[in-house]
């Protein structure tokens, strides 16, 4: 996601198995999800309908957003892709002149470039006013819908005493121990800098802190390596004492892919930060209500519980976590990520982590 979300890529379209349409018209059931969603729901079945732009389903559990949105709304086909945010914002703009797509979802990064295009439309969801500012465009042209935060997985039958804080990896007992991601080419890189850096005194206005605590945790040898691309199978295989990453992965890894109890997901004492994902409505697209009418489902009380439901947080202040997992979700404290900051820090922190990491 302009290089900050790493996703395989395919183009290809994909629909969901159709469902009868009914030959009367049907009403919703039980009490509207937002105000006005008969309505919209008429308009929409008109179009019959939605493009969903990068939406793999097997990502922050968009597969069950799809089928409950297909039983709610018979007569409203939803068309999915899953091509990368980057690749989302140049499909948009290629297509600018006859837009396929009706809504795009990206990390909230790629959502500035979208908005620097001119290729998504205002439009505010319900639930829009309770984002913090930090989680919307003004006017609506993008909104958060869930977010992602830098946590430490540790395989516990690697790690006995697994560490509790940002201050504890630094410890002669953890050496040899860590995997995190390069900064340069990745967002969860920069993110894991951004959030190491309000750990230790510094902000997304103050990045030094950040890329001086890597720094020493390089230097006490407790680094095992960085990589380039999330090393999610190499940490089911057991290949990696402790991962920092995002986390959502620790918790499928725990709960999900098989690894129980090997897997203990520790959000750092000190705190950390979450990474916005954001979606639009694309502008000039070609089921325009159709898109509204996902975009209020997403952002209604069930639509925010179910992204829980994938490991993902609520962007929605407030949401209740389904029972399933509350239990499961640790406690957080992050600091939302200022995206439009953060893009402004990129280069100064390319620039030092290679300077004092790498030696460069």
């Amino acid at each position: 996601m302009t290089h900050w979300l790493i996703k395989a890529a395919t183009a290809a379209l994909v629909a969901l198995p159709s469902i009868a349409l009914p030959s009367l018209a049907m009403a919703l059931e039980g009490p509207e999800l937002f105000p006005g969603e008969s309505a919209l729901y008429e308009q929409a079945k008109k179009e019959g309908m939605i493009v969903s732009f990068d939406t793999g389903p097997t990502w922050a559990n968009w597969g069950e957003q799809f089928k409950a949105f297909q039983k709610r709304y018979p007569g409203v086909e939803l068309v999915y892709n899953d091509i990368g945010s980057a690749a989302t914002v140049v499909a948009l703009d290629k297509a600018r002149n006859r837009p396929q797509a009706d809504t795009a979802y990206y990390f909230a990064g790629s959502a500035l470039d979208a908005v620097t295009k001119d290729v998504v439309a205002p439009f505010q969801p319900v639930n829009f006013g309770k984002l913090v500012p930090q989680f919307k465009q003004a006017d609506g042209k993008w909104f958060t819908i869930h977010t992602l935060s830098p946590a430490l997985l540790v395989n516990t039958n690697l790690v006995k005493n697994p560490p509790k804080s940002w201050a504890d990896l630094l410890k002669p007992e953890y050496a040899k121990t860590v995997v995190y991601l390069d900064p340069r080419s990745t967002g969860q890189g920069q993110v894991v800098v951004i959030a190491a850096a309000y750990a230790n005194g510094g902000s997304i206005d103050n990045v030094a802190p950040g890329i001086d605590y890597l720094a020493k945790l390089h230097k006490a040898g407790n680094v095992l390596r960085t990589v380039g691309t999330t090393p999610y199978a190499q940490f089911l295989k057991g290949e990696i004492p402790i991962l920092i990453g995002y986390e959502n992965d620790g918790l499928k890894a725990k709960y999900k892919d098989g690894m129980g109890d090997a897997v203990q997901v520790v959000i750092p004492s000190e705190g950390t930060v979450a990474a916005p994902y954001a979606i639009s409505l694309v502008k000039g697209g070609p089921n325009p209500d159709a898109g509204k009418l996902w975009l209020n489902f997403i952002m209604s009380e069930s639509g925010q519980a179910r992204f829980a439901e994938g490991y993902v947080r609520p962007s929605v202040p407030g949401v209740a976590l389904p029972a399933s997992v509350a239990a499961q979700m640790p406690a957080i404290t992050a600091i939302p990520l200022d995206v439009k900051k953060a893009s402004d820090r990129k280069a100064e922190i390319d620039q030092l982590w290679a300077k004092q990491v790498l030696g460069q």
